[in-house]
């Protein structure tokens, strides 16, 4: 079987990385022979890391390459990850969404089928955007969708044609491998109580950034807490991270792992930290997987999506709710209960293993 993987890879942001790693490691388990290529902004990178052929995404080179790849594909995979929204600008047939609707326009015209996977949708808003889902993204030949929320939202844009199973977050699936390599970046006594922390650049909403500082300078005071910043999406989460530490009066206390981990170095460290605070999706997953419990300040519907099914929805935000002394409480209060809602969070974790999981089992059922 030859199948082609279009997304957001080779761009640096750890969470599409993982969702490469876990459908190549996947698809390589439970599919024999597979053939994959991967569209990606590094080739050369994703080819070393994952051991598959690549092209270039873009297209201002290697389209003959695309098509060709196309040609000889049985199935063009389109996902995981949140591709299908206008929230970046979207012209004409310039954007993430007009980008991911084109590739899989292609993939029918050059006779492959086409399978939108493991997505969160949205959001579309824009006349144009909105008539590009109509359009092309009925036709799709099979769609997943990682939340039921992303299911209605695609009836809502009026795409109803393809069959769509509601599954989860690929990345519940990843295949972890023991790399302690951010553990070992840093100078720790290994007796530090570890709260990992994920903070992103999100449009207008900076004044998060003076709560968390705060609420962090208290955890640290009262509750002995070591906070490490895990930047999920290199220099653009670092500067985010540094932003904050340089609000904190107890910034010397505080740790900044370096942009360039593997996701399974990230994933390694998190499960081994007290808890988490987190806004990015994909610290959210990792933590789940690792069965600690977190605190998310939700940007996205996504991940608040996220955050009910793991089921510390009670101790989370949403972003423009972010109250400081409540994140002091319920971080307090998630640290004193970390036994119990691990346990918790493990078994619904479980589940959407299971889900995710399911994504390769569609795929295997519908297309080989």
């Amino acid at each position: 079987m030859k199948v082609v993987i279009s997304g957001f890879y080779g761009l640096g942001n750890t969470g599409d990385e993982a969702i490469l790693e876990s459908i190549v490691d996947n698809l390589r388990s439970e599919v024999p022979n597979i053939d994959i290529t991967v569209f990606s902004l590094s080739p050369e990178q994703t080819a070393r890391e994952h051991n598959v052929k690549t092209v270039y995404r873009a297209w201002r080179r290697e389209n003959k390459e695309k098509i060709k790849a196309l040609r000889n594909a049985d199935v063009l995979i389109s996902g995981g990850g949140g591709l299908l929204q206008d929230t970046y600008p979207t012209k004409f047939l310039f954007g993430p969404l007009p980008y991911y609707l084109i590739i899989a326009m292609l993939a029918k015209l050059c006779g492959a089928r086409v399978m939108f996977f493991s997505q969160g949708i949205g959001p579309v808003t824009s006349t144009w955007g909105k008539f590009l889902m109509r359009c092309f993204a009925n036709k799709a030949d099979f769609i997943t969708v990682r939340d039921q929320y992303s299911k209605d939202y695609l009836h809502e844009l009026g795409v109803t044609r393809p069959k769509t199973v509601v599954t989860a977050d690929i990345v519940f699936a990843f295949q972890k491998k023991e790399d302690q390599a951010c553990l070992q970046s840093l100078n720790l006594t290994g007796s530090e109580k570890l709260l990992a922390v994920s903070v992103r650049p999100w449009f207008e909403h900076s004044d998060y950034e003076d709560k968390l500082a705060s609420a962090l300078d208290e955890l640290i005071e009262s509750d002995s807490v070591t906070p490490v910043f895990v930047p999920m999406e290199g220099h653009h989460d670092v500067d985010a991270s540094k932003r904050v530490i340089q609000k904190m009066n107890n910034a010397s206390a505080c740790h900044l792992l370096a942009g360039d981990f593997t996701p399974n170095q990230y994933l390694n460290f998190i499960g081994g930290c007290e808890a988490t605070v987190g806004l990015r999706l994909h610290s959210l997953i990792f933590s789940a997987l690792t069965a600690v419990p977190h605190v998310g300040i939700s940007y996205d519907k996504k991940v608040e999506s996220l955050l009910k099914r793991s089921g510390m929805w009670d101790y989370s935000f949403r972003l423009e709710d972010l109250d400081r002394d409540q994140l002091v409480e319920n971080t307090r209060d998630v640290l004193n209960k970390r036994a119990d809602l691990s346990m918790k969070v493990a078994e619904n974790a479980a589940v959407m293993r299971d889900e995710a999981i399911e994504n390769i089992e569609l795929l295997k059922k519908y297309f080989m």
